[in-house]
């Protein structure tokens, strides 16, 4: 399996930099819209290849609670990179809040700037705060979906949460409906190492948090939500007799 999970790794950042090449002579005449599309192949490439070479499984729950019109955030756990791109396929026209510094990345900072992301410069917290709230208001009065995780990185199953206040201030300034995602990623492509494991991957999409509520209490329902319905899916995933991950838990 380690060889599998080395040989995984080296093809998912091949794959990754063929694409970019490949794309970049067409990219810049493509609607943004039309953009996302290449991108959604691109995280169906990555999750067959998965399947394939790992023998990981997919389910994708609770996907009718995604809104089918008007803009929303979209506030999920962090714990692998496998989220920053299984999401995109649910979503038609998306907006990833990065760290500034990807934006100066050759090729890929060019596709971020064409999709019209969310750069965030987290040496100036206040002013970044500030900034990234309006952008996203701004993005999500126009239809888009924001995609945030609220802990602003990965963490590995084992760790405690420790929710930001980004999420709250973007909730409570752009009077907006957030839509909670839960998963046990962590478990099958987990931040640290090369390895990656056998078992049901899921990804589940919570029932939507309607605008109105008082910061403190929004805030606490959204971590709420998300943490319990996360520890169900990690639990479930250790009860599955497929699963090869079991050494993680003791980090």
């Amino acid at each position: 399996m380690l060889f599998r999970s080395i040989l995984f790794n080296i093809l998912f950042l091949i794959s990754t930099a063929i694409q970019l090449v490949f794309w970049l002579p067409v990219y810049f005449f493509l609607k943004r819209e039309d953009g996302w599309k290449v991108v959604k192949l691109w995280a169906w490439i990555n999750l067959w290849m998965q399947h394939l070479m790992i023998g990981t499984r997919y389910d994708f729950r609770g996907v009718e609670n995604i809104p089918t019109q008007g803009g929303f955030i979209l506030a999920s756990k962090h714990q692998s990179s496998w989220e920053t791109y299984t999401m995109v396929p649910f979503l038609s026209d998306p907006s990833y809040i990065l760290k500034r510094e990807l934006m100066f990345v050759p090729i890929f900072g060019w596709f971020a700037m064409k999709m019209k992301v969310i750069s965030v410069n987290r040496g100036k917290k206040s002013e970044a705060l500030r900034d990234m709230t309006r952008v996203a208001k701004e993005q999500y009065e126009s239809g888009r979906q924001i995609v945030i995780y609220p802990e602003g990185t990965r963490k590995l199953v084992t760790d405690k949460p420790a929710y930001k206040y980004g999420i709250t201030h973007m909730y409570d300034n752009a009077n907006a409906r957030v839509l909670p995602a839960a998963l046990n990623s962590g478990l099958f492509w987990p931040r640290r190492g090369l390895m990656l494991y056998k078992g049901t991957c899921v990804l589940e999409f919570l029932p939507v948090i309607e605008p109105g509520m008082e910061p403190d209490a929004f805030s606490q329902k959204l971590e709420t939500l998300i943490e319990e319905k996360t520890k169900e899916l990690v639990d479930e995933a250790l009860q599955d007799p497929e699963f090869t991950g079991q050494e993680l838990l003791k980090v």
